[in-house]
């Protein structure tokens, strides 16, 4: 049976600033739906995603600004940087991972510029949104088998 990750819940402390900050970045508003009872769901798509994020009012009982790790990927680690600094994101300079197998958490052993070789999985730059949710942005150029 396949199983695909449809939706990633992030936590934040304001829903409209939220989805300003998104929009920005051009991600695609996919819902905006609220009830009576204090319930309100927003969806957004990151272009070309099959995956999209959720957030709103009584959505998480996480703390705003609590998400780490969430990963996006795209073919021009550069040209991403670019973009998202243009979108005016504080976006990280481009770096690599010192023991050039995935990042660690944080900023330890960080590198500064794209991996040497130019590998696939190799290289990111990361940033925030509002409430401190952090995000990675991963350079694949090529798939690994069975991807």
């Amino acid at each position: 049976m396949d199983m695909k990750l449809e939706v990633v819940v992030i936590p934040v402390a304001d829903v409209d600033r939220s989805l300003g900050f998104y929009k920005a970045l051009g991600w695609r508003l996919d819902a905006d739906f609220a009830t009576g009872d204090g319930l309100r769901v927003v969806q957004l798509t990151p272009p070309g995603s099959a995956c999209s994020v959720i957030f709103g009012d009584e959505v998480s009982s996480a703390a705003p600004g609590s998400a780490e790790g969430l990963h996006l990927v795209v073919t021009d680690i550069e040209a991403a940087r670019a973009e998202l600094s243009g979108n005016g994101v504080d976006v990280s300079e481009v770096f690599h991972d010192a023991g050039g197998v995935f990042h660690h958490a944080g900023t330890k052993q960080r590198v500064p510029g794209p991996d040497p070789e130019r590998r696939s999985y190799s290289s990111f730059v990361s940033f925030s949104d509002p409430d401190g949710n952090g995000w990675t942005v991963q350079e694949i150029t090529e798939r690994l088998p069975g991807r």
